[in-house]
């Protein structure tokens, strides 16, 4: 596949429709992880533009930075500490429709003001998660959570 991503709809539902089977012909022939979870990002920026979007991976009880789109983030997250670390602590997504209110929120640019963090399980216990941020308030609703949930279960297979 040309590393070029297409989309005809502005409807989310059917973006994250288009989005499937062109992450799948990009990733599946690959092998390593790395490899996948930095197009993995890339994609996701392409389809719907969010200020930053990219992986955290559990190493030595605490969450490091991984391949990711956007600006300079946070390199080391501690369990149960912020989104991340509480989606990781509670084995759940979480989804902040205003991350000044939630209590504990990691500010790694004053510039996030929503965020999405849904974890990726292997062997039934978390790996990492992927982390989510947008400069609106309220950017994300249920049917991201509930698509991009999916795409963890679909990409947990690709690392």
């Amino acid at each position: 596949m040309a590393e070029q991503l297409f989309f005809k709809s502005e409807d989310k539902l059917s973006r994250y429709a288009e989005l499937r089977p062109q992450l799948a012909a990009l990733l599946d022939p690959e092998t390593d992880a790395v490899a996948n979870m930095a197009n993995f990002c890339a994609a996701l920026k392409a389809a719907f533009g969010w200020f930053w979007i990219g992986f955290y991976i559990v190493r030595n009880n605490e969450l490091v930075l991984g391949p990711f789109q956007g600006p300079i983030a946070c390199t080391r997250i501690a369990f149960g500490k912020g989104v991340c670390g509480s989606a990781w602590a509670e084995q759940k997504s979480m989804l902040v429709p205003d991350v000044a209110a939630f209590p504990g929120h990691i500010a790694c640019s004053e510039l996030s003001q929503s965020e999405l963090v849904v974890p990726i399980f292997k062997d039934q216990k978390v790996w990492g998660v992927l982390d989510i941020d947008s400069s609106n308030l309220a950017d994300f609703d249920e049917i991201d959570q509930v698509e991009i949930e999916k795409l963890m279960t679909w990409f947990a297979g690709r690392i």
